[in-house]
């Protein structure tokens, strides 16, 4: 019997991408009111042997979430601004793109390196990358806080607590339907937001191996094992996606799961709406390889 398949999606602009086992449908809501759906075949490096192979997979995961997560984003951002007659290029998003994940690695794994440097005269190894973990996970606290405050961003936030309700009430058995999805919780074990959480510990124990060197030379480890990082934090995702009954690791994932409050709210019934079209859409495309 074949393994059975989890499905899990993104919020977009007005919208909910959902990926499949060889699929990804992007629902987004036009500012008429009408539903706009894109499905397509996912490229095979996403769907391949390296997909499902133990840590190399945590690398693709990553890669995927980025690349897939500026095509739907641009996607999204186009359909949304169409009415309007107006459009972004790839190459401006791309940039953006770029940017971010340079803005990223700056402040939350060189900047608490940097900060606990300076400010904390600490002899001790162990207390030194535990106070750079909590800096970071500070930072990263206050940047939440911080762009929730944006109404754009607060509907994105919609949207991913949609895609949540929905998925939790498909993987339970629920009938895909606005009513019975709206009861079903706006976290989820295998959240991003959970991920992250997960890489910031992680990163606590990986970065202690290495000690204290030259303050360059943790710098740029801090840069390099970021997919080291990544691939353990994705296996203790995996491994609690398929194991969330079990109340030893719920325990050792709450965290996370309480952190997405601060990435999620609650959806109205049209953000539902969007989030069930999208799941229903690459499940349909997804029937030929379920029956197979």
């Amino acid at each position: 019997m074949a393994e059975r398949f989890h499905y899990g999606g993104q919020a977009v602009i007005e919208g909910v991408m959902m990926r499949g086992r060889k699929n990804m449908a992007t629902v987004v809501r036009r500012p008429s009111g009408e539903l706009t759906v894109d499905v397509k075949l996912l490229p095979t490096i996403y769907t391949g042997w390296m997909r499902r192979a133990p840590l190399m997979r945590g690398i693709i995961v990553l890669i995927e979430a980025i690349v897939l997560g500026v095509k739907t984003l641009l996607y999204s951002a186009n359909v949304s601004l169409e009415e309007e007659g107006e459009a972004v290029g790839g190459w401006f998003l791309w940039t953006m793109m770029a940017v971010s994940f340079v803005f990223a690695v700056a402040v939350f794994f060189v900047g608490p390196l940097l900060i606990t440097d300076k400010l904390f005269n600490v002899e001790s190894t162990v207390i030194f990358h535990l106070i750079e973990g909590f800096v970071r996970l500070a930072i990263f606290v206050a940047y939440l806080r911080l762009i929730a405050l944006m109404p754009d961003i607060r509907r994105v936030f919609a949207y991913h607590g949609a895609e949540h309700k929905v998925v939790n009430a498909c993987e339970a058995g629920i009938p895909l339907e606005v009513e019975a999805v709206k009861a079903h919780s706006t976290a989820h074990v295998r959240c991003g937001t959970s991920f992250t959480f997960v890489v910031l510990m992680i990163a606590i124990l990986v970065f202690a191996l290495i000690g204290k060197p030259s303050l360059w030379i943790m710098v740029l480890s801090r840069i390099i094992l970021i997919p080291v990082i990544a691939a353990l934090g994705y296996e203790v995702i995996y491994f609690g996606g398929r194991h969330s009954d079990n109340r030893l690791v719920r325990a050792v994932l709450a965290p996370g799961l309480w952190l997405q409050a601060l990435t999620t709210r609650e959806p109205d019934d049209g953000q539902i709406e969007v989030a069930i079209t999208a799941l229903d859409k690459v499940m349909e495309a997804d029937e030929p390889e379920e029956i197979a």
